[in-house]
């Protein structure tokens, strides 16, 4: 059986992402792609990396008809997703790629992203998106939202740990480096090439970092307590890929352990052998996840890093995978591609 999908906000880099990992999933077709500012386009024309697939032109998303669509991606702006995905038919099954519904608490969403929720009776039904820690809620959900691309990173290194008291929980460090599509695709003097390239930058420092309320919402609710990582992100001049570094109290042997035992069966997030150490350049353009653990020089204290494609597995490969399982597929399906290297 195939089933027919839709993708709203397709002229944006993680709705790229999808057309190209769907393009070869023996389960979906691309029945509807939604952009209203480049509507009537075809997505040669905007993406003409895609040129070889025959798919539908970009529409606005108010003139598709969604009563044969099976599963809708939602790969819009924050604020706006919640308006557009409110407006949708209540039995359409949705993956949400933005930050509207991550946050369980309405309140919590007004005070980290500046506006009241829009749609707080559907964020009561959404499930959190992190596949391998929401997988049976996932599979019977309407509405998945998916998680921040530096939240997923992080919480790899972490979640397992926290959960089993490897780590004290009042002493994390999370030191993450990202690649410049995580910003999305709207032009910024900041983002652009001359001013990007050949530096290296702090920002969101402090306690202004949006994904910081994924990380204490969900390792709070873990421990049982309020947990409120120390986190800093960079950006790197790179395209893709997220390396977070997380500086822990702990037994580092142990963690080890506690990290190759959660993640034995998972077929995307892979804990390489003790002391080896992850790099983005070994997920570039895939759904996996790398995760090394080393000792650090200082006894009882441990270094656990993180990498993974922002725009696969922290965002398009992992709401390919959810979908996967909303429509009773393969999880793996359509997301065993190798990584692209050099």
């Amino acid at each position: 059986m195939t089933h027919k999908i839709a993708i709203l906000g397709a002229s944006g880099y993680t709705g790229a992402e999808l057309v190209r990992l769907i393009a070869t999933h023996p389960g979906l077709e691309i029945a509807a792609l939604g952009a209203n500012a480049k509507a009537g386009q075809s997505m040669s024309a905007v993406f003409p990396h895609l040129r070889h697939l025959d798919l539908p032109d970009l529409r606005k998303i108010d003139e598709i008809d969604f009563s044969a669509i099976d599963l809708c991606f939602c790969a819009l702006p924050h604020k706006t997703s919640q308006e557009v995905i409110a407006a949708l038919p209540r039995d359409l099954r949705i993956v949400d790629l933005s930050a509207d519904f991550r946050l369980r608490d309405p309140a919590e969403y007004e005070k980290w992203y500046g506006n009241p929720h829009a749609a707080p009776e559907l964020q009561k039904q959404a499930v959190y998106g992190l596949t391998e820690f929401y997988r049976d809620q996932i599979r019977n959900a309407r509405l998945v939202a998916g998680t921040g691309c530096n939240a997923a990173t992080g919480q790899y290194a972490l979640r397992p740990l926290i959960a089993a008291e490897a780590i004290d929980s009042d002493h994390i460090v999370l030191d993450m480096k990202c690649a410049v599509s995580g910003a999305g695709r709207s032009l910024r003097e900041n983002l652009l090439h001359a001013e990007l390239s050949e530096g290296y930058h702090a920002y969101a420092v402090g306690s202004v970092h949006r994904h910081m309320a994924e990380f204490d919402q969900e390792f709070s609710a873990l421990a049982g307590r309020p947990v409120a990582v120390q986190f800093t992100p960079h950006l790197m001049p790179a395209n893709r890929g997220i390396l977070a570094t997380s500086y822990v109290h702990g037994d580092a042997a142990q963690i080890h352990r506690v990290l190759t035992e959660a993640y034995a069966d998972e077929p995307f997030v892979h804990v390489l052998p003790y002391g080896e150490q992850p790099s983005t350049r070994h997920v570039r353009g895939s759904n996996f996840c790398h995760i090394g653990v080393t000792a650090d020089r200082a006894p009882g204290r441990a270094i656990v890093i993180a990498a993974l494609d922002n725009l696969t597995k922290g965002s398009s490969g992992q709401a390919l995978q959810n979908a996967n399982l909303m429509l009773d597929l393969e999880e793996t399906t359509g997301l065993m591609l190798a990584p692209c290297f050099p």
